[in-house]
């Protein structure tokens, strides 16, 4: 029977009496890329670290590979590698760092050649940085290094939290083609954390919008704050930067958060009935999903960005491109709270 890499079952995480987590159930398929997305303390990292098996749930069980594990568990240990957003090197040299895991796991085989594959993998000379000490590297450079001590031990997940958040455009580039390079060539299944929504959409299976210590869909979705106030006639409302108002259903309090999915008009879209709403934005982004061969396209209105999939078959020849001023709607009765 096959099992996969991850399953979750009710799992939450406490701090200090704040719930941080909550995830009902969240099955993770073996070699798959998923993507984590969301806000700053929506959970992203502690996720991160529970499922690195560092950070031990308050509740729910995590299963690896169809065995119940916890941190350090014996059965997943060596076999799960986190990337923390700021890397950690050891006061040594960048040799003794990457072939620190491959000694403390006893895999002492030929270990300069794998070092140096490490290395290479991840742009690096060997012959220029392998006796560097770990205080004469950029930024960049010590993400990479501490990306290599990962890839050399092979491990069956990868776990990267905001690889490209804090390192110079060549650094970023090369980690993002190393960690695809480790699915390709070893089958490694990566779960990666990252504010770069487009590149998220580019290279994987499954993105997981987290919001509060939830899922709460695959990322196209619009979040929006209030406070909102009572408009005109028992409708409620905020006023957009540029004088649109982004109207809502009576909201549970004024400060509440509506979650919206929204859709372009094209010309041959008669006009709204009764409880939809059109908005005018200029479009920003066009990117496509790897797996559905959709598009996804963000659509700033007014300080607003919205999110929304197009399945080019439905919309056909609508010439959007970035800078193309657009008009979009939803639908008052599919608007959700939280």
């Amino acid at each position: 029977m096959s099992y996969p890499i991850y399953e979750i079952c009710s799992l939450k995480h406490t701090y200090v009496n704040r719930t941080v987590l909550f995830i009902d159930h969240l099955c993770i398929k073996k070699s798959s890329i998923i993507g984590l997305f969301g806000p700053n303390g929506s959970g992203k990292s502690t996720l991160l670290r529970i499922l690195g098996l560092i950070e031990k749930p308050t509740e729910g069980k995590i299963f690896f590979n169809g065995y119940p594990v916890e941190p350090f568990s014996s059965k997943a240990r060596f076999l799960v590698s986190l990337l923390p957003q700021e890397p950690f090197l050891m006061k040594r040299s960048v040799y003794n760092n990457v072939s620190y895991g491959l000694k403390l796991r006893g895999n002492v085989s030929d270990i300069p050649s794998r070092v140096k594959e490490a290395l290479f993998t991840v742009g690096l000379s060997y012959d220029e940085y392998a006796q560097r000490p770990w205080y004469a590297l950029s930024g960049g450079e010590m993400q990479r290094v501490a990306l290599a001590s990962r890839l050399t031990l092979k491990p069956q997940v990868l776990l990267l939290d905001e690889p490209t958040a804090n390192v110079d455009a060549h650094s970023a580039q090369l980690i993002k083609e190393t960690s695809l390079k480790a699915r390709k060539t070893s089958g490694t299944t990566l779960i990666i954390a990252s504010h770069d929504l487009q590149w998220l959409y580019e290279i994987c299976d499954e993105v997981l919008h987290l919001f509060q210590g939830k899922i709460l869909g695959s990322g196209q979705e619009t979040f929006v704050y209030g406070p909102w106030q009572n408009m005109e006639a028992g409708k409620w409302g905020k006023y957009l930067s540029d004088g649109q108002i982004f109207y809502v259903t009576e909201p549970p309090h004024k400060d509440a958060i509506a979650v919206i999915n929204a859709l372009p008009i094209t010309d041959n879209i008669v006009d709204g009935g009764e409880g939809d709403v059109d908005l005018h934005g200029t479009v920003y982004r066009l990117s496509l999903e790897r797996i559905s061969g959709q598009i996804f396209m963000t659509v700033l209105v007014g300080d607003l960005r919205m999110t929304m999939k197009l399945n080019p078959l439905k919309n056909n020849n609508p010439g959007w491109f970035p800078g193309k001023k657009i008009c979009i709607r939803y639908r008052l009765e599919f608007l959700k709270w939280i």
